[in-house]
């Protein structure tokens, strides 16, 4: 039966002690994420068990109610009344932590946003893959130069989505963020690639005896998110100082011209030097030889997962799609989130209730199209042996991966949907690596562990 989003929203509520109690609301792709201003008031154990509810667990300050793709956003809607809830200030329960968490908190809060559109871009590359590649279709110019509007737009202007998203993070104006994030791909300055290869020059600005070569930064990220922070910070600052019948004019003046020159001029070079320099590395670290890089990242990324640290690779996935044309993690995630589907369907196979092998195949199914947290959450992880061997599988799939040295034409879809970045080349080996760390989960976890509830 489907579940009601509106029943769902008001247990939830209850559960988290009423609206009064609550401080901060946010979702993911598939979590609520909710700070509260009484934790005592949280019936966490009854959370867990709602139907509806595929698992909730606590973590750095925040109380986090996993409902999968598509149902987080229905219930959010329910709960906010369709609205938005200001999420600018931060609340003292989410500034706790070390400041590496507060980091990967903020990567995530940047980036969860975003990530739609370049699921659905990738998406469009694997179909044009399969057009071009599969049925051996010459696309005529106009639909040549269509398809790449539709495939390349996203991440050419990457640095607009996410200076938006960044000022809407750190509490600045979103507006502001996509006028930013435009004038880093401004069509004046010479594009970087264009510059690379010796076709276009950069411009040089003088400064102090010497000279600052400055270029559009399509398809950045790092300077995208420093301009977005930096702008928020002086938005903020300009606003305590500028008199409020000038603030309309002044504020965004102020912040427009003084964020263009720190992130274009000065740090923006500098940032994108070594967003390059940590693509490079990571490429370097999953070509070592007999996969020992594939083997480390397929079997540990389920652990970054769980703090949610995970979401620190989406900036240097999407960098290594637009530095070399692929994303050679694709194949890794996708054997990790394998592995965990595989332990949880062995788990689910050793339940005699009929009701717990529906729920667990549930939590399970969305695993397939890459969404991990409910089979994780909810089956192998509180059962602590289903999950390390969920991680071997994912450790043995990532391994092939690395030794075959395949990657997606695009980043973004994993597992089933995955397959359409593959069709261009490397699809026979992409399902070979899901199916192994799959059954090497699911035989491990059907050998070695035994259900005791």
């Amino acid at each position: 039966m489907a579940r009601n989003a509106k029943v769902v929203a008001s247990q939830v509520m209850d559960l988290l002690g009423g609206e009064g109690n609550i401080e901060q609301l946010t979702h993911c792709a598939t979590r609520l994420r909710i700070v509260t201003k009484d934790d005592s008031k949280v019936n966490a154990e009854q959370l867990g068990e709602t139907e509806g509810v595929h698992g909730y667990f606590f973590k750095n300050g925040q109380h986090q109610v996993i409902l999968g793709t598509g149902f987080v956003g229905k219930v959010f809607a329910e709960l906010t009344g369709n609205g938005e809830v200001d999420t600018s200030a931060a609340s003292k329960k989410e500034e706790s932590g070390s400041t590496f968490q507060r980091v990967t908190r903020t990567f995530s809060d940047i980036f969860v946003a975003i990530i739609p559109a370049l699921v659905a871009t990738g998406l469009l590359m694997g179909l044009r893959g399969l057009i071009v590649s599969g049925f051996g279709v010459e696309l005529s110019p106009q639909l040549t130069t269509l398809s790449q509007v539709l495939t390349d737009t996203a991440f050419i202007f990457i640095p607009v989505l996410v200076t938006w998203s960044a000022m809407r993070v750190f509490g600045g104006n979103p507006v502001l963020g996509i006028v930013l994030g435009l004038m880093l791909v401004a069509p004046q300055l010479a594009n970087k690639w264009d510059v690379a290869f010796g076709n276009a020059e950069a411009l040089m600005i003088p400064f102090f005896g010497f000279e600052i070569a400055v270029t559009g930064l399509q398809s950045s990220i790092l300077p995208a998110v420093f301009m977005g922070w930096f702008a928020a910070m002086v938005e903020k600052t300009s606003r305590k100082y500028v008199p409020e019948v000038l603030d309309l004019i002044l504020t965004p003046f102020i912040t427009l011209l003084v964020s263009l020159i720190a992130g274009l001029v000065f740090v923006g070079p500098l940032l994108l030097g070594i967003e390059k320099f940590i693509t490079d590395i990571v490429v370097y670290f999953l070509q070592i030889p007999y996969g020992i890089g594939g083997l480390i990242y397929g079997g540990a990324i389920q652990f970054m997962a769980v703090t949610g640290m995970h979401h620190t690779i989406v900036p240097i996935t999407i960098a290594m799609v637009t530095e070399t044309g692929f994303d050679y993690i694709n194949p890794l995630g996708t054997a990790a989130i394998a592995g965990q589907f595989g332990a949880a369907m062995a788990v689910m196979t050793m339940q005699t209730s009929k009701v717990k092998k529906s729920g667990m195949f549930g939590a399970a199914l969305p695993a397939l199209f890459g969404i991990t947290e409910p089979a994780m959450f909810a089956v192998t992880l509180p059962r602590v042996k289903p999950f390390l061997y969920g991680c071997v599988g994912g450790a043995i799939g990532g391994c092939i991966g690395a030794i075959a040295g395949i990657g997606s034409a695009g980043t973004g879809a994993t597992m089933l949907p995955g397959m359409l970045l593959y069709l261009g080349g490397g699809l026979g080996m992409y399902v070979v690596v899901m199916l192994v760390a799959a059954l090497v989960a699911f035989a491990m976890t059907k050998l070695f562990y035994k259900e005791t509830n």
